[in-house]
């Protein structure tokens, strides 16, 4: 990803949608084709050209942090931040900032998505002053969307609506100004900014999956098994 050499992986989440898998374990490391599903974002992080990740934690930290080690196996450096209480993902953004070093653009990268969104992409549409996300068709359990897209440009409102990717690409000066150490969600500086029409975004058509719901971790692992074979 020209220029943009940050990113913050969202991890903290207590996986209640997955029950019983995540009692002794944190959602990011459920086993995705033999490997937890964070090193498969990290990795696809690092080979967009991404090396310092800060990743947030409070669901079974020490296992994740212990797990991950500092990120060298995968040629990038790892800051952990935790939350003693959970910070929702704007406040977990704001909040894993203080330990990300470096300025300029911010990849922000749910844990739980396995994808081939084309990361590169963003660098493209990314709005002075501004944040971009891609979006996906909407899940069977997800039918109704949250945004729509018109003219290249994310909107509250509006059809037909799609669902947010779970990664979006932030000018640094966008989140700055945000609390950090208080809960609330990245979705309303989201909105302020698609009122502001500085939100650019596109439709992703390939693969995605939220390994949080038991039938996408299922998918996933497939996929990430023989992604070439992968028929849906």
């Amino acid at each position: 990803m020209s220029g943009v050499q940050r990113a913050i992986v969202l991890a903290a989440g207590l996986g209640t949608r997955l029950k019983w898998l995540t009692r002794d374990r944190p959602k990011a490391l459920m086993q995705v084709a033999g490997e937890p599903a964070i090193v498969h974002v990290i990795r696809r992080l690092a080979g967009y050209g991404i090396r310092d990740i800060a990743v947030n934690l409070h669901h079974h930290a020490d296992a994740l942090q212990q797990a991950l080690g500092n990120g060298s196996r995968w040629g990038v450096s790892l800051y952990f931040s935790r939350e003693e209480s959970l910070l929702d993902s704007g406040g977990g953004v704001r909040t894993a900032l203080q330990v990300l070093p470096g300025s300029g653009p911010v990849l922000v990268h749910n844990g739980d998505i396995i994808s081939d969104i084309e990361l590169g992409r963003l660098t493209d549409i990314l709005p002075l002053g501004g944040c971009a996300l891609p979006m996906v068709r909407n899940p069977a359990e997800h039918p109704e969307g949250d945004f729509a897209l018109h003219g290249g440009l994310v909107s509250a409102t509006g059809k037909p609506r799609h669902t947010f990717s779970g990664v979006s690409l932030w000018q640094e000066e966008m989140l700055l100004p945000l609390a950090a150490g208080q809960a609330y969600s990245l979705v309303h500086p989201m909105r302020v900014l698609m009122r502001q029409r500085r939100c650019a975004g596109y439709l992703h058509t390939g693969h995605w999956f939220d390994i949080g719901r038991p039938r996408s971790l299922i998918q996933a692992n497939r996929y990430c098994s023989n992604p070439e074979a992968y028929d849906g």
